[in-house]
């Protein structure tokens, strides 16, 4: 067994190194958080707070027609997707019925159809076999360029289903196909696009609640189900 001593000029100099990555880190974070900021204060736009108000009443008069909502995206945008739809089929601040909504994520669906006829299909197909005219097809992507969801869109205005798109950077491909956008511009990651979208989905929820079930509940009341497991 060999040991080494450590010089104390060494010792000296690693722990100054360490202390100037210290600092860096907690700049960069700070750098994170300021841009994670930014993102959340895109929704105060005008324009973000009017796509707001407007998806929150398609998805309200969607729901009062007897509609059900569907809603696909990719890799974390599909995450997004399913978090949107649980709030719904679940609980999101009051405790009411139940609101229809099916995020296009079942695995042996999507394995099949991708597997058969390729994976930019497996939206698209979706929609066809449950989509109805009065159902609200959501799509939710940070680049717009995804074949699977330009299909998808596609597919749901050809069967007459009102669509909204959750867009980001230059809304790619898909910007101005849908009945109404957003567009969550000026990052340059998807990340940050993303945190817009999980705040605004959140509000979107918020106002689709107070809209169909406009009882009002005390502060002492109100549960936040879904976020914290209950």
């Amino acid at each position: 067994m060999v040991f080494f001593k450590v010089d104390s000029t060494f010792a000296s100099c690693y722990n100054q190194l360490f202390e100037i990555l210290g600092k860096n880190m907690k700049q960069d974070i700070l750098t994170s958080v300021q841009d994670a900021v930014h993102a959340i204060e895109f929704l105060k736009l005008a324009s973000s707070l009017q796509f707001i108000e407007q998806a929150a009443l398609a998805i309200s008069r969607c729901f009062g027609a007897g509609g059900k909502i569907l809603l696909a995206g990719n890799g974390g945008s599909l995450c997004d997707a399913m978090h949107f739809a649980e709030e719904l089929t679940g609980f999101y601040r009051q405790k009411r019925p139940a609101l229809p909504a099916v995020a296009l994520s079942d695995p042996g669906h999507m394995s099949c159809v991708a597997n058969d006829v390729g994976y930019e299909h497996v939206f698209s197909r979706g929609i066809e076999a449950l989509g109805k005219p009065e159902d609200v097809f959501i799509v939710m992507t940070t680049s717009g360029n995804s074949s699977n969801l330009v299909k998808a869109v596609a597919t749901a205005k050809e069967k007459g289903l009102y669509t909204i798109g959750f867009l980001g950077k230059s809304g790619g491909l898909l910007k101005g196909q849908c009945d109404l956008e957003w567009v969550v511009n000026g990052f340059l990651y998807s990340d940050r696009i993303q945190e817009a979208h999980m705040a605004a989905i959140h509000i979107v929820i918020e106002q689709v609640e107070k809209k169909l079930f406009s009882k009002p509940i005390e502060p002492n009341q109100a549960r936040d189900f879904c976020c914290h497991g209950h």
